[in-house]
């Protein structure tokens, strides 16, 4: 297989990259090279896809099976990099997200969900945010699958809707901040009930899938999430803490008292959100096409070995929003005490 992938130097384009390379395959990567070094064993081209010239000169390179677009964002700018691509490539198999639903993430999804509307050539401002709704991402990467649809026909595109995602390599912070909020042990604030069902997917499983799809040439789009009821939050710290060998007291705190204590959801506590159709997203149709997900415990001790080992400290602007401070947890856990007191 002779497989393009946009990006490839972060977090999900890395993934794809490696697990490629690992099968044999013959990569190149498409970017501009200020986000980290390229994984070895791939021919790298420089350039923006933002420039036709760039696109232009990109194409020349080809052909290929199939492009992987972990990097696509703006529908218009989608549209015009597949439309030079189509010519030179098989399949075209998009990065999307469950943002693309109209409901997410107040109810519970399938792939039959309607998703939100924007034109394949709309530009970087169609989209409205909205508390606890439809976000401008969302809107923009609805598009841009309805580009990768326009230029490729739906025979050759394939989509795939991740939830979230973690792993070795994660720029958010989600999961590592949990790791070393919980390596530094003492009482550690857990949100809600540690029964509380979440369905986080590997980066790499999520790597093999997209790889799968190419390579057998699966259209559709797809909702690539662990299984729901795979997972719970508890044994997501439970994993923390033997990962990192700490031995801290979780205090389970009630959704009410955390929401009332002004505690921001997905945010300063990571993965903590209230609403029903968080982690309710069907993947069946994913694992009917050859999705598989390793436990999270592995993946919780791959990125703790991740984190230990090359010291890496996220400089992603997203990853400044992550994480709840030592002295707002100590005042929430205060006030949590003293309901429990007041109320016997």
């Amino acid at each position: 297989m002779r497989l393009l992938v946009l990006g490839g130097t972060w977090f999900v384009g890395h993934a794809v990259v490696t697990a490629a390379l690992n099968a044999g395959w013959d990569v190149t990567t498409f970017n501009r090279g200020t986000s980290g070094p390229d994984v070895d064993s791939v021919r790298a081209v420089r350039g923006d896809r933002a420039q036709p010239a760039d696109i232009d000169a990109l194409a020349a390179y080809g052909p290929w099976d199939a492009v992987v677009d972990t990097s696509g964002y703006v529908p218009r700018n989608t549209l015009d990099v597949a439309r030079a691509l189509a010519p030179v490539a098989g399949r075209y198999v998009f990065m999307s997200t469950v943002s693309v639903y109209l409901d997410w993430p107040v109810k519970p999804l399938s792939e039959e969900s309607e998703v939100l509307y924007c034109p394949p050539d709309a530009g970087p401002d169609y989209g409205t945010d909205t508390e606890d709704g439809p976000t401008q991402y969302g809107y923009q990467k609805s598009g841009c699958e309805a580009a990768a649809l326009a230029a490729f026909g739906p025979d050759r595109t394939t989509v795939l809707r991740p939830g979230v995602v973690l792993g070795p390599r994660e720029y958010v912070g989600r999961l590592p901040w949990w790791l070393r909020r919980v390596a530094a042990g003492g009482t550690v604030l857990a949100p809600g009930s540690p029964d509380r069902s979440i369905q986080p997917v590997d980066v790499r499983d999520l790597a093999a899938f997209a790889l799968r799809t190419a390579a057998e040439g699966i259209s559709g789009a797809f909702n690539v999430c662990a299984p729901i009821g795979g997972a719970t939050f508890g044994e997501l710290l439970a994993a923390c803490a033997d990962a990192t060998g700490a031995a801290p007291r979780f205090e389970w705190v009630p959704d009410d008292v955390l929401l009332d204590q002004g505690v921001r959801q997905w945010s300063e506590l990571p993965l903590w959100r209230t609403f029903e159709g968080v982690w309710r997203v069907d993947p069946s149709r994913a694992h009917r096409a050859g999705l598989l997900c390793r436990p999270l415990a592995e993946t919780v001790a791959d990125t703790w070995r991740w984190l230990v080992e090359t010291g890496e400290v996220n400089a992603h602007d997203r990853a400044t929003e992550i994480g709840l401070s030592r002295d707002k947890e100590a005042r929430v856990l205060a006030a949590w005490r003293a309901s429990g007191e007041r109320t016997g």
